[in-house]
């Protein structure tokens, strides 16, 4: 698929590479209410006024003509301002001339009534002797036909065209700045009047149009493709054909004046051909028609250049430095470095797929029985793959949440896929579906501090890197902002609040009063910093003024109190699951009633959220309720999912490996697979937009392979940052850990092994007593990388890398040994200077550094960040 992009942008779409002449003569209807139509391979703007005042602020518009050219004016007219009139104000004004102006834009707009294009006014703008437009629409020929008798038929109308033609291509550019010529309407013959039918026929419609193709443009053909009629270079006139490919009998009374919608349609195809290379180029790329994209600015191209190219360089030289062992420190391991080529690769890709025109970008379209079929074949591809462990996996298990978090990736995607978002029964339910994310990352993060209390910086660092290292690369490459992905940003946030709540007074945290004390004021302490507003506006504000950081406070609000919540709610429901644990509770005699009332409960809720939610209005209204509400299917979904041994012991192994790369798939969908920033969907196929279907089940393989290389990429990356060393995967599934003893002595499960889920396990203590290895937040479940001959012989073998004494002394005359070199106390030759360099590079290539290593990591990171963001070019 990528080298059939580039040749069909290379050599078929050559001489179109914008896709204005697509946007001008090919495109389709995707849905059958006539509002959503689909140029050939790009994505067509609904135009605002305020997009329209960018680009036409006190400019001139003329259009001049028939009848039908005078419906498209006022339909211009009205996008530009909608407080102007959608049609003729009065009916005995149909054939006069008509004057407006776009108060917000002060655009002038102009219409000559000439049915024959052959009158004084609309020869002066031919023949250059009238005001420049911003842009000059023209129409003529059904009057042509109609009263032949008067005008002279066929062979008057291609007389003006030849005069017409002829003065444009002579008076161009000095003319205006784009000129349309309006095709003949195709009249839909079987509404026509009487009158009417007897003049205008479609033969001589046909005739006429055809002529027209044949002076401004070419037909390529291309086997199995669908092309456009390419505007020859020589023309500066411009014919929307795909204008009579709109029209359709039920949008017309009589047969040649057609409905708003349609008229719409066409006057944004003109906004879009004169204004989309004109708008502003910055993110959301979702205006792909007769556009260009912008060229990387030079800090973007470094970005990219560094991302993409580390990797394999590094790759290349570290057997090559085997040496030179201090140089060779500052290259990553052959195993790290294929992790980051992988990586950068993959970010490379999504730059191709979204910022540069190889592959055509398409609307998304809503379609109920569409929508509910994909629905339908992913849960019987979830339920196909069920699978049965040999024993009870327990509550919650790491099997259970990757197929919880799996099928909930795979309903959002496709929500998103297919535009759902306008739908309000099913916006509402997906709503539920982040919030059941959120709630994992309360349940999971609270369920560690609680059982392990390691506060270390290693965790945060390891966490945090995971959750972020994709988006943070994603939004320099694609210039795009951090929160744009707000995802990783929102799951970030609320990590580092449970951290702050679980390591304040952390001593006492085996006291429940305190706990829930502490909970709930960390919960008052949130709700007034986002629902003051003041708070987090004066942050973002100190971020833009400080650090050159455009973020909209507004939007990260919304995002938080959406689901303000749900976090405390799994923290809550975390500390109630280990106190039942500690207590015994599931053996007392009660616990039979509560567990049958509870999946009873749990039933009527789950009836009593969907025909609430079925019942709101529309989404607006139901988000008001949210925050308040969310909890409850989650919870409902929870007692269910784990209402009986053999639910707990099954999982779906495409839900499951789906889950395995949820973070992954969230972000990447951005930019590979949906398009535009998210606005549209990928045509990873050259075909068309008739091999749609065909089209997701391609991309969708590429999608889901290409996440899980990033995810296992990632893991590597964490751990090769983060300086901790990475476990191999056991050939088995690992037993459960059982959980540390706490002060008084006893476990805080009641002595019963059970595995934290939601995160990976710690390493057991050695044998021997010594120091237990490093716990890995984020394992890599995947052997390690072979070199791409697919043998691991250009891999360094430990002796090669090592470094002795004897290979120090040797090459001590190069200056970054020297620079490495940290003697062990103050010489003469000492230094502070030297020192502090000697404690960063050391901090840097000692993989296996962490505490002070590790935040001189960090603050070179952040410096680092914060120097790009100052330097980098606004928008």
């Amino acid at each position: 698929t990528f080298a059939s992009g580039w040749v069909r942008y290379l050599f078929v779409d050559s001489s179109d590479p914008n896709r204005c002449s697509a946007l001008l003569n090919e495109g389709q209807w995707l849905d059958d209410k006539y509002t959503n139509w689909q140029p050939q391979g790009c994505m067509l703007n609904n135009y605002q006024p305020a997009q329209v005042k960018t680009c036409l602020s006190s400019k001139r518009v003329v259009f001049a003509g028939d009848s039908v050219t005078r419906q498209l004016f006022f339909a211009f007219a009205h996008i530009a301002d909608p407080s102007l009139p959608q049609q003729v104000p009065h009916s005995d004004q149909k054939h006069s001339d008509h004057h407006l102006v776009a108060k917000k834009s002060d655009l002038a707009l102009d219409f000559y009534w000439d049915p024959y294009l052959n009158g004084t006014l609309v020869r002066s703008l031919v023949d250059g002797r009238s005001q420049k437009t911003a842009l000059l629409v023209l129409g003529s020929g059904l009057w042509y036909l109609r009263y032949s008798t008067e005008s002279g038929g066929l062979a008057a109308w291609e007389s003006m065209i030849d005069t017409t033609f002829a003065g444009i291509e002579k008076n161009m550019p000095s003319l205006a700045d784009k000129v349309i010529y309006l095709p003949v309407e195709h009249p839909i013959s079987s509404k026509l009047s009487a009158e009417r039918a007897a003049f205008i026929h479609d033969a001589d419609v046909d005739a006429m149009n055809s002529d027209l193709l044949h002076r401004v443009s070419s037909v390529p053909t291309v086997p199995f493709l669908d092309l456009a009629p390419v505007l020859l270079p020589s023309s500066p006139i411009a014919l929307p054909f795909t204008f009579n490919k709109m029209l359709t009998a039920s949008q017309t009374n009589d047969g040649l004046h057609f409905s708003d919608k349609i008229l719409k349609t066409q006057a944004n195809i003109l906004l879009n051909y004169r204004c989309n290379d004109v708008l502003p180029k910055k993110f959301p790329m979702d205006k792909t028609c007769c556009r260009s994209y912008p060229y990387p600015s030079f800090l973007q191209g470094l970005v990219i250049l560094i991302v993409v190219g580390y990797g394999p360089l590094a790759y290349y030289m570290k057997p090559k430095l085997a040496a030179r062992p201090k140089l060779a420190a500052l290259a990553a391991s052959p195993e790290i470095s294929w992790a980051i080529s992988i990586f950068g690769g993959a970010l490379a890709l999504m730059f191709f797929a979204d910022r540069m025109p190889m592959w055509m970008k398409e609307q998304k379209q809503f379609d109920t029985y569409t929508f509910a079929g994909v629905c339908l074949l992913s849960i019987a591809a979830g339920l196909g793959t069920v699978t049965k462990a040999d024993k009870d996996m327990g509550f919650l298990n790491r099997d259970q949440t990757d197929e919880w978090k799996g099928w909930m990736q795979i309903a959002i995607l496709i929500y998103h896929y297919y535009g759902a978002s306008k739908i309000s029964g099913i916006y509402n339910p997906i709503r539920v579906l982040v919030a059941s994310y959120l709630w994992m990352t309360g349940y999971g993060h609270f369920t560690f501090y609680y059982k392990k209390a390691d506060f270390g910086f290693l965790r945060i660092a390891q966490v945090m890197v995971r959750l972020n290292l994709l988006t943070v690369a994603l939004a320099y490459v694609m210039n795009t902002d951090y929160v744009f992905y707000y995802f990783a940003p929102l799951v970030s946030l609320w990590f580092l609040v449970i951290y702050g709540t679980m390591v304040a007074g952390s001593k006492y945290n085996g006291n429940l009063g305190f706990m829930v004390t502490k909970l709930l004021m960390s919960m008052g302490v949130m709700t007034y910093v986002f629902k003051s507003g003041w708070i987090i506006e004066a942050l973002f504000a100190g971020l833009a003024r400080f650090c050159n950081i455009q973020w909209s406070a507004r939007e990260w609000m919304f995002r938080v109190t959406l689901d303000m919540w749900i976090v405390y709610v799994g923290m809550f429901c975390a500390l109630a699951y280990i106190k039942i644990k500690e207590r015994k509770l599931t053996d007392s005699g009660i616990w039979p009633t509560l567990y049958h009332g509870s999946i009873f409960l749990s039933v009527l809720s789950l009836i009593w959220y969907f025909w609430f939610e079925l019942s709101q209005p529309n989404k607006f209204a139901y988000n008001g309720y949210h925050p308040y509400i969310s909890f409850i299917p989650v919870l409902a979904f929870i007692v269910l999912r784990n209402a009986t041994p053999t639910l707990r012991k099954s999982t779906s192994r495409v839900f499951a490996f789906i889950g395995q790369c949820s973070l992954e798939t969230f972000i990447m969908q951005y930019h590979f697979w949906l398009a535009g920033d998210t606005k549209g969907i990928l045509m990873v196929l050259p075909f068309g937009t008739r091999w749609r279907a065909l089209n997701l089940i391609v991309s969708t393989i590429m999608f889901i392979y290409l996440s899980h290389e990033v995810a296992d990429a990632t893991g590597y990356m964490t751990n090769w940052i983060c300086g901790a060393a990475r476990k191999r995967p056991a050939a088995t599934l690992p037993p459960p850990v059982t959980a540390p003893t706490r002060e008084n002595g006893s476990a805080s499960n009641g002595g019963v092994p059970e595995s934290i889920p939601l995160i990976a396990q710690s390493a057991p203590t050695p044998p021997n007593g010594g120091t237990p290895a490093r716990e890995i937040i984020f394992d890599v479940n995947r052997l390690a990388p072979v070199s791409p001959q697919g043998s691991s012989k250009d891999i360094p073998s430990a002796a090669e890398t090592s470094l002795s004494v004897e290979s120090s002394q040797q090459h001590n005359s190069h200056w970054l040994n020297r620079l490495l070199e940290a003697p062990l106390s103050p010489v003469p030759q000492w230094n502070a200077s030297r020192a502090t360099r000697n404690r960063i590079f050391s901090a840097w290539t000692d993989a296996s550094s962490s505490g002070v290593g590790l935040g001189v990591k960090t603050g070179l990171i952040l410096a680092s960040l914060w120097l790009l963001n100052i330097m980098w070019p606004s928008t």
